[in-house]
């Protein structure tokens, strides 16, 4: 049965205190932000994208950013309301907002679950002090472990990011912190290996030298380890970083790795909608004020409304979806793109990777296996 990937609204905040080194997201720093300005224009592109979208029942709506935390809770509740105001609400409808644990946002939390937030997603990153310097975060261990108790009473679902295979990383000391780490879990945590991004401050000071990631091999025993780790402690390893106990999924995450319809609003944000005309591919202006001065002008700030090809449409499939347990539904492909995955990809290519062990082809589904999810990059470079 092909599942019901939903349709999902994402809001990008796209302002920060301070810009982490390793990051490369569409964020800014700036020394005031008139927030009724924002505020204004959110609601107006929301009001736009409504117009386009009749008649849809929206299951999820994710604040990220950018730190969203920084967020007025009343802006956040403004938002919430327009929804309800222009769509049906799927009465499970999942509302996740993206935190930093510092002390002042803490405070704020209860405040958000009163503008109808019901999930949390915090920016932990590290439960080491030293690492919280190394990577740029503005809380230390003690913020976090304490963000996290509050978020635990205060919201009823949260999940929290860790970064691992960072310099001089043990896999022993790793254990130790994912054991800590699993104490004050919810249903939910997301897992991922330190990357070095283009564009970003951490990719000069790697090619300068000033630092070192783990060998191949330790990154490899990091990632067993926390697989290994999780699933003894009840979580599914459902997605390539992304670990939940049954039924607890990030229902908007999954709305994305499903192909489901999803309208990105706010500087940079991406959509993708099935309209009349077909699958479209939405972006936004990137700089804030060209954004927010577009919106002013205009009502929306969309800077690309695009057709997707059928054979697009199937590479973003793969590329989504290749990344979750259960894979891309067969279906799911035949009735996006007109053909049978066979009818676009070469057979002797699919089977090598098959042969390898990296894919595995089901009656209903094409899917990584554990090996391949390991080394997806590589896996979808050579599928491609």
């Amino acid at each position: 049965m092909t599942r019901d990937p939903g349709f999902a609204i994402y809001v990008h905040w796209p302002f920060c205190k301070a810009k982490c080194p390793y990051c490369d997201f569409n964020s800014h720093v700036r020394e005031s932000i008139d927030e009724a300005r924002w505020q204004a224009a959110m609601l107006r592109e929301l009001a736009h994208y409504a117009e386009l979208t009749p008649g849809r029942r929206v299951t999820s709506l994710f604040f990220g950013g950018g730190t969203p935390s920084l967020m007025n809770p009343a802006t956040v509740g403004a938002i919430i309301e327009a929804l309800d105001k222009h769509w049906q609400l799927d009465p499970d409808i999942e509302i996740t907002l993206e935190a930093n644990p510092t002390s002042v946002e803490a405070e704020k939390f209860r405040a958000f679950r009163s503008a109808g937030v019901n999930r949390l997603s915090l920016g932990i990153q590290s439960l080491n002090d030293v690492d919280l310097k190394f990577l740029g975060r503005q809380h230390d261990s003690r913020q976090a472990l304490a963000a996290l108790d509050l978020a635990g009473a205060t919201f009823p679902r949260f999940s929290f990011d860790l970064i691992y295979a960072r310099p001089q990383q043990t896999v022993s000391a790793w254990e130790a912190e994912l054991a800590e780490a699993l104490k004050r879990a919810g249903d939910h945590i997301s897992l991922y290996q330190l990357t070095i991004e283009s564009g970003t401050v951490f990719e000069q000071a790697y090619a300068r030298g000033d630092f070192r990631l783990p060998p191949e091999d330790v990154q490899a025993e990091l990632y067993e380890l926390t697989t290994t780790r999780l699933a003894a402690a009840g979580f599914d390893a459902y997605e390539v970083s992304n670990y939940a106990r049954p039924g607890q999924e990030s229902r908007h995450n999954l709305t994305y790795w499903r192909y489901g319809d999803y309208i990105g609003v706010g500087p940079g944000a991406h959509g993708r909608l099935t309209l009349a005309e077909g699958k479209t591919a939405t972006r936004q202006h990137r700089a804030p004020e060209a954004w927010l001065e577009r919106v002013e002008r205009d009502g929306h700030a969309t800077r690309q409304f695009d057709p997707v090809v059928p054979r697009a449409r199937l590479d973003e499939m793969l590329m989504m979806g290749l990344r979750l347990h259960e894979g891309v539904a067969l279906a799911r492909i035949h009735a996006e793109t007109g053909q049978p995955l066979d009818a676009w990809l070469a057979a002797g290519k699919l089977q090598r990777l098959i042969a390898g062990g990296f894919l595995a082809l089901g009656d209903t589904a094409l899917y990584a296996t554990e090996e391949g999810r390991a080394r997806l990059d590589s896996v979808l470079a050579e599928l491609l």
